[in-house]
């Protein structure tokens, strides 16, 4: 099959909760269009979360299906963040090889009108954490929260760990329709991309921050390579209205971006809301507990769990979650 016979128009036809992975060679970029719709509204609607925390949340779930969609074996990507902002918890959980679950922690009464994602996280640090299982290590990259948002921690853990020059892009909205069916929908929508030329000295990047170098030390700066300084370039015309809407697909939009140049598109991973709990695993988890700490989860006779994730709600007998009886010491005769 030669070029010219893989050269085709972009498709017109939206596909919602999946990644598009694609490649620019004449800038040596690639990297992956994230365009999600019902399976961020389900999770999101699940917990009725005030919208600013569900947009922070729903930003959390488009960076780690960004970057858990690379994943290659059958694991899991965990991205948390623990801080002092209103939102004090994130956590997003991505097994392989295409089921998302996540949950926020909040505290109302700290919540104000304006807040944006850097000001509901505040001060703290992000995790991500690669899971290949029980008979392989974990792998865990930390990056501080120090007043920015996601996008900016993604390229500080980038710039640190991975050494990749990566611009990270990600929306999310709620969209109002009238008519038939649901009347609000939250969708969202993100791109990563990497610039990964042949020759790795042009990838380089300037020194970190010197920290206690001596006052005067001359810092040492870089040319940025000219393909990636345009690929920067036109990365940054990407608005909020282009990555959400439910019209636009992924293929068009990286036409609008790189037309000029000429973008590869690759098959699209499809991703989709699933929690792993079950009644089971949630019986297994209280056998973990003391039997002081089972007794003391029985309230109006019976041991309620709700799972942080999904909020499905498991009930249990005192005796099916392992409570033991108490014995009644019978009067001396």
């Amino acid at each position: 099959m030669t070029l010219e016979s893989q050269i085709r128009a972009p498709s017109a036809t939206p596909v919602d909760d999946a990644v598009l992975p694609f490649e620019v060679s004449a800038l040596d970029v690639r990297g992956r269009l994230a365009k999600m719709g019902p399976t961020l509204d389900e999770i999101l609607t699940k917990h009725d979360y005030p919208a600013p925390v569900g947009k922070l949340l729903g930003e959390a779930i488009v960076l780690t299906t960004l970057l858990a969609s690379t994943l290659k074996f059958d694991g899991r990507f965990i991205l948390q963040t623990k801080t002092d902002g209103p939102v004090s918890m994130i956590v997003v959980d991505f097994q392989a090889p295409n089921r998302l679950r996540a949950y926020a922690r909040f505290d109302a009464s700290r919540l104000k009108s304006g807040q944006d994602s850097a000001a509901l996280l505040g001060q703290g640090h992000l995790a991500m954490t690669i899971d290949q299982g029980a008979e392989m290590s974990r792998y865990q990259g930390l990056v501080a929260l120090e007043g920015g948002n996601l996008e900016d921690a993604a390229h500080e853990y980038f710039l640190r760990s991975e050494q990749i020059p990566t611009r990270v892009r990600l929306a999310v909205g709620e969209e109002f329709r009238s008519g038939d069916g649901p009347k609000h929908r939250w969708r969202g929508g993100g791109m990563l991309m990497q610039f990964l030329p042949k020759a790795p000295e042009r990838a380089r990047q300037p020194d970190l921050h010197p920290g206690d170098a001596p006052e005067g030390a001359v810092k040492h700066d870089l040319p940025e390579d000219d393909a990636w300084a345009e690929s920067r370039s036109l990365f940054g015309t990407i608005e909020d209205v282009e990555l959400i809407d439910p019209d636009l697909s992924g293929e068009r939009l990286l036409f609008r971006l790189f037309h000029e140049r000429g973008v590869r598109v690759f098959p699209t991973q499809a991703v989709r809301a699933q929690c792993s709990c079950s009644r089971d695993a949630v019986a297994g988890m209280l056998k973990s507990f003391t039997p002081q700490d089972r007794a003391d989860m029985v309230e109006n006779g019976k041991v309620v769990v709700t799972c942080e994730f999904c909020s499905s709600v498991y009930e249990f007998t005192p005796d099916e979650a392992g409570v033991e009886p108490v014995s009644n010491q019978g009067a001396a005769d």
